[in-house]
């Protein structure tokens, strides 16, 4: 079994965060940057099949020079090979061109019987990257799963929904993309680490991935922020001393400002 694994280096949500100042788009290079949370459960997710079965895995992640490291951290893991797209022209590209290019990853990946990815990025959180990329590789695609389960030839899995639970079922080659409920990833062991550093790592760039193409056939992005203003201080409340009077004094707040 051929598994492939999308994974993506973002800003720790712990941190500080800013936009650049040239484009607006999210300042990675001052951010601190680590494997995104969802990613380590997909990749966990990946391992505990190889387990099990006689599967190779492959990590697959578009980003600069620094999202190596996130590929390393699922190689150390238990991953087997990564792909990386590393190309200055994907700056700020948005979530078509960014499924078009992990798409054209994984088509390079010979018989891929299973693609996991998280259901959505902690930076981006646009949930449709995974949906995307299964339909243009022509994939059954099984969204925001909990539970897997994979056995002759077909995936199942378990989705919860707000109204209970759903039970789906694919043959493979299949895309799932689950959610944080899955599994608690590993963590890498210092025999993973030291063996991740001998494991290959291919990097093409858009050149090698679209050949027939010129740079004009691809556009990156088709938005853009034009401008963007620091989110201005919280201001002072106000404080109501209850005398009896606290509701009247609440409901004539929300009515000057036509809230009811």
């Amino acid at each position: 079994m051929n598994i492939v694994v999308l994974v993506k280096q973002v800003p720790d949500t712990g941190a500080e965060r800013t936009l650049s100042q040239t484009d607006h788009t999210l300042d990675r290079e001052d951010a601190d940057l680590v494997l995104d949370e969802i990613n380590e459960r997909a990749a966990e997710a990946a391992l505990i099949l190889k387990e099990t079965t006689d599967a190779h895995i492959t990590v697959v992640s578009m980003g600069p020079d620094s999202a190596r490291e996130a590929i390393r951290k699922v190689l150390a893991m238990g991953a087997d090979r990564g792909i990386h797209i590393c190309d200055d022209r994907l700056r700020g590209a948005d979530v078509l061109t960014t499924a078009k290019v992990l798409a054209a990853a994984v088509r390079t990946v010979e018989d891929v019987d299973l693609v996991l990815a998280g259901n959505t990025t902690t930076d981006g959180q646009a949930s449709a990257v995974p949906a995307i990329v299964a339909e243009l590789l022509g994939l059954p695609q099984l969204t925001h799963v909990r539970q897997l389960t994979v056995d002759a030839g077909q995936v199942s899995a378990e989705r919860e929904t707000d109204n209970g639970e759903a039970t789906l079922q694919a043959p493979l080659p299949a895309l799932v993309s689950i959610t944080e409920k899955i599994n608690e990833p590993r963590y890498p062991s210092f025999k993973g680490i030291m063996a991740a550093k001998k494991k290959p790592v291919h990097t093409p760039d858009l050149d090698d991935l679209f050949p027939d193409a010129d740079d004009s056939g691809l556009l990156v992005t088709r938005t853009r922020v034009v401008e963007a203003v620091p989110r201005p201080p919280r201001a002072a409340g106000i404080r109501i001393t209850d005398d009896g009077s606290a509701g009247r004094h609440l409901v004539e707040y929300l009515i000057a400002r036509k809230l009811v």
